[in-house]
């Protein structure tokens, strides 16, 4: 990745190849100029979405989390998270220790989601997941304690207050009943009613972005965005509350979560979709959405290295003009073989082992061809996530209207963690895209279990610091009636 990388990669490929390679990855390359105007183009797009009255036809949703502090190292306890985003969910038991600084996981258990009960009622799905966490506190001891509840929950919604999140539409090929336009901690407080042997105590409804700012905040205060490159792509950050246009109050902070992935849904990224971007949109179950996505995460980027290879061997630029059955079957060609195929030790032996199971007939040259097209889409990948990212940075300086900033990112997700290259290109990229920020980045240990204990931890802090306050105005009152 980066200029080295790919020279790297062109080595031992003959120059009338390349040049005809090189014609077909032109369009993958952005320069510095093209990130600075994809970068503007998403801070017009982030006032957009925080608006009052234009927030419904921004591409960039800029969703209100409630969540109105990080962690400040004063956190304690214990507490249960739960994570559903697919057909299985975990619960956790954590603890948070002030005198470590860590956010300890001392049990967890995963649960199936039968295929049957994905498409059931959501009272049975809900009693099912009250009858998992009942049966986790009786075999780790902890029934009888009533514990907070930190509860992601990975599915569109519509958040109103901490505790309150209303299922917007169910995605992920689950379509319970009943549970649409509802406040899904209403609907797991009901269930385990119904069961009436245990309690919870306080609920925070988490999204795994903001998850994974939170598990690092305990580590590093100075925390305050969270990324995700993984299977899809998101981020959040704390803007200033009076920017926040959709809820009320003007003091203090509070976490957004962009929902960065529908960037460009209205056209606004047109001039950078090359005809094979266009084609993936196009077989995808959500045609025209999450365009940002689809040029970044890795439940695309195979696919759009697979177009690219069927191209270039249609053209006669790879294994002598001949395809294979698998090759020329839709997602075929994983993500994860991008990251091996650019490994720097094994990278080579790794693409000839990749194309033999793909049942193609390669030589040396085919297999760095194949290398380079990799690099062109990874780098693209990491540009312009840190073109994003560099926005977020630049406007959290320019809200508080810094010279320079000093701030860290949580980071989460296989395709930032996996690939070889993705992380130092994309830092690489930020350092000149937002030359007056000094961004650190934290991999997140578990954003949707940990990081959302964290969350609970923090509001618990937060409602006792403003109990405490409500008492003390109160005794003041009493004194001066004293008086």
């Amino acid at each position: 990745m980066g200029d080295d990388t790919a020279t790297l990669h062109m080595d031992g490929i003959p120059a009338d190849t390349l040049l005809k390679v090189k014609k077909y990855l032109d369009c993958f390359h952005l320069s510095l100029q093209k990130l600075q105007e994809v970068s503007a183009r998403l801070r017009k797009d982030l006032v957009r979405g925080l608006g009052k009255h234009s927030h419904h036809r921004a591409p960039v949703k800029m969703l209100p989390t409630f969540v109105t502090a990080t962690p400040d190292g004063t956190e304690k306890g214990d507490f249960l998270a739960l994570d559903l985003g697919g057909t299985n969910f975990r619960v956790l038991h954590v603890r948070v220790v002030e005198e470590q600084q860590k956010v300890l996981k001392m049990d967890s258990q995963i649960c199936a989601i039968p295929k049957e009960m994905m498409l059931g009622s959501g009272e049975q799905l809900f009693d099912h997941i009250a009858d998992c966490l009942g049966d986790f506190l009786v075999s780790h001891n902890l029934k009888g304690q009533t514990l907070p509840l930190g509860f992601t929950f990975s599915f569109p919604c519509e958040q109103k207050e901490i505790d309150k999140s209303i299922l917007i539409r169910w995605t992920k090929g689950f379509n319970c009943s009943g549970v649409e336009g509802e406040d899904v901690v209403k609907l797991l407080r009901k269930a385990i009613d119904r069961r009436g042997d245990y309690d919870i105590g306080s609920v925070a409804m988490v999204n795994d972005t903001v998850g994974t700012m939170m598990s690092c905040g305990y580590r590093d205060q100075s925390c305050e965005i969270g990324m995700i490159i993984g299977t899809g792509t998101n981020a959040c950050y704390m803007e200033e509350m009076k920017n926040v246009k959709r809820v009320e109050g003007e003091a203090g902070r509070m976490c957004i979560n962009t929902e960065w992935g529908g960037f460009g849904d209205d056209g606004s990224l047109n001039d950078i979709q090359t005809k094979f971007d266009v084609k993936v949109d196009k077989m995808s179950i959500n045609p025209g959405v999450h365009t940002f996505e689809k040029m970044i995460s890795g439940m695309y980027l195979g696919e759009i290295v697979r177009l690219l290879l069927v191209r270039l061997t249609e053209e006669k630029l790879l294994f002598n003009g001949q395809t294979s059955e698998v090759l020329l079957t839709p997602e075929t060609f994983e993500t994860k073989f991008i990251s091996e195929i650019e490994e720097k030790e094994h990278g080579l032996e790794n693409t000839q082992k990749i194309l033999t199971k793909l049942g193609l007939k390669w030589d040396l040259v085919d297999s760095r061809v194949v290398r380079l097209v990799c690099d062109a889409i990874s780098s693209r990948s990491a540009r312009l996530c840190a073109a994003a990212l560099a926005t977020l940075a630049n406007r959290i300086r320019g809200n508080r209207r810094l010279d320079h900033l000093k701030t860290t990112v949580g980071v989460d997700g296989t395709v930032y963690r996996k690939h070889p290259n993705f992380s130092n290109e994309l830092q690489a990229t930020v350092r000149r895209l937002a030359p007056q920020c000094d961004i650190s980045f934290l991999v997140s240990e578990d954003g949707s279990g940990k990081g959302s204990a964290m969350v609970t931890a923090v509001a618990q802090r937060l409602a006792l610091q403003s109990r405490l306050l409500e008492d003390s105005d109160g005794d003041d009152e009493e004194e001066e009636e004293d008086n």
